[in-house]
């Protein structure tokens, strides 16, 4: 157990960190976006159905967007205080742009979740567009409210 190196990620104090959006790290051609909603720490995590359904109105978005054919993967942080988002080839300010369009795009969107069903979903009955609108129009005003330099400010 000696020689298990520490997560990069483990080195920045979470209790520092505000939302925005940072690079986490650079595989090769792979960028891990970190899309950090709430502040780590503080109590105050969302809940199992708003980062499931912002999973999945984002996930869908960001695939039909500009950047789709390098997008990796997008998923929820287990500490419940923000989302990865992995590209490959990522320009830093094109992929801010494509993820403020998408979260304008769920706030827009009307409609049934995607992926809202047995077939589609593992627990599909665990989905509220509203929570994910809520979620979603709070970060967006982050990103819009500061300069976003991809750096961790702590």
């Amino acid at each position: 157990m000696n020689n298990i190196q520490r997560i990069a990620s483990f080195g920045v104090d979470h209790n520092k960190l505000p939302p925005g959006i940072y690079i986490s790290r650079v595989d090769g051609d792979i960028t891990t976006y970190d899309l950090r909603t709430r502040v780590p720490n503080s109590g105050d995590y969302m809940d199992n159905r708003t980062m499931h359904t912002v999973e999945h109105m984002f996930a869908t978005f960001v695939r039909n967007s500009d950047i789709a054919d390098d997008v990796i993967y997008f998923g929820p942080m287990g500490c419940q205080t923000g989302f990865y988002l992995l590209v490959r080839n990522a320009d830093n300010e094109k992929v801010l742009a494509v993820v403020k369009d998408v979260l304008g795009k769920i706030l827009s969107y009307e409609g049934e979740v995607f992926g809202a069903s047995a077939i589609e979903c593992g627990n599909y009955r665990n989905l509220e567009l509203s929570d994910a609108k809520k979620e979603c129009e709070a970060y967006l005003a982050v990103l819009c409210a500061k300069v976003n330099d991809f750096k961790y400010e702590v």
